[in-house]
């Protein structure tokens, strides 16, 4: 698994490496969720404990508060899963979440997913053809 860093390079891996387990979770008919991808990229290190605190600063409703809930995809609805990249960053680094550098991880998206729906329709600039 790639190490968590608050900066751009990290970012990008991140939202690489989850699209990367959804398609396989995909493959394998299992539910892409805040759960199994913690268990699937960081094995006896995601414990219930981790899981939970990931969950709740990521929280959109009760479900996602257990890790049950589906991710969508990255690429086509992206805000879910950049509160969930932003929430285990700030738990594996123990630093609050106001600290994650959202304009990397913006950034990062763009670079990761050039052609997909923007995280945010002002700022994602496009390159002319």
């Amino acid at each position: 698994m790639i190490e968590i860093r608050n900066d751009y390079e990290c970012f990008v891996q991140l939202w690489l490496q989850l699209e990367r387990t959804r398609q396989m979770f995909g493959m394998q008919y299992k539910r892409f969720c805040i759960r199994r991808v913690l268990q699937s990229w960081f094995g006896s290190e995601a414990t219930d404990d981790v899981i939970w605190e990931v969950c709740f600063n990521t929280i959109v409703d009760e479900q996602q508060m257990y890790g049950l809930d589906m991710l969508p995809a990255p690429a086509l609805h992206p805000r879910a899963s950049r509160e969930f990249l932003r929430a285990l960053v700030a738990v594996k680094l123990g630093i609050g979440m106001r600290k994650v550098d959202l304009k990397a991880l913006d950034r990062a998206y763009s670079a990761a997913f050039p052609h997909s729906t923007p995280l945010n329709v002002n700022k994602k600039k496009r390159e002319p053809p």
